[in-house]
């Protein structure tokens, strides 16, 4: 039996490697909002000077007057496991950054609305180098200070660690409807813009800290942005070879 143990072992990779290397399913749906009214966003937290408004089936975001950049946060807590899915539409492709955070608790496993923990008004660093920790995608970069950059980074937080530079993002100029997708799979991590990879990591637990689990999903906008949502879904991921 002791010969066997090298050779189970090395299934046991092989077929993490498979299940990590295909697309997940998805599971139990977690969570189901059109976003076509403020009953749908009931509960939800907005930090930072945005204002949410609903026209023809969407949930506008943006900071009037460009007052400050600002962070809604969906209120439920969601697994390791999960594939979440909206439509985005830019309104103003002058300029803009779009974020997405997830696995957001506390640095001790707290709630992220625990009152214990520091207030947060927006202000990048609350959420990168605070009492938070959090993976997150730039999926639209577009800013003022960045005009054009494109690109889209996945960081590691708390710490604001960049640990991928994936590809270019939402079309800078684009006022079409697209669709995000974002799954993560224990350590895999990925993000899709319609039927186009954009990000594709895995966590190694080390280099960078412990794996994130579940959490809390927000949405974050730079002071410049307005952009329409809709039809935001969570799911359970399952694996494939499940």
């Amino acid at each position: 039996m002791k010969r066997l143990y090298p050779i189970l072992l090395l299934v046991a990779v092989l077929l993490q490697s498979v299940a990590l290397a295909q697309e997940c399913d998805k599971g139990t749906l977690l969570f189901n909002k059109t976003l076509a009214s403020p009953q749908d966003t009931a509960g939800w937290v907005m930090e930072g000077p945005g204002q949410l408004t609903f026209t023809d089936g969407w949930m506008h975001m943006q900071s009037p007057n460009e007052a400050g950049h600002h962070v809604l946060w969906c209120p439920q807590d969601f697994p390791a496991n999960f594939i979440a899915e909206w439509e985005v539409q830019n309104q103003h492709p002058e300029a803009g950054l779009c974020i997405v955070f997830f696995s957001a608790m506390g640095i001790n496993g707290q709630d992220i609305f625990d009152a214990a923990l520091p207030v947060r008004n927006g202000i990048f660093k609350q959420y990168t180098k605070g009492a938070i920790n959090n993976y997150h995608i730039s999926y639209y970069a577009n800013g003022e200070n960045q005009p054009e950059r494109g690109t889209a980074n996945l960081r590691k937080n708390k710490g604001f660690k960049k640990v991928q530079s994936g590809e270019d993002g939402l079309p800078i100029n684009s006022t079409a409807i697209h669709t995000v997708r974002l799954t993560k799979y224990n350590n895999h991590i990925t993000l899709y813009i319609d039927d186009r990879k954009i990000i594709d990591w895995t966590d190694d637990g080390q280099k960078y800290g412990p794996i994130l689990s579940g959490g809390k999903i927000g949405f974050r906008q730079m002071k410049w942005t307005h952009f329409a949502y809709r039809n935001f879904k969570v799911w359970e991921a399952v694996s494939p070879i499940d």
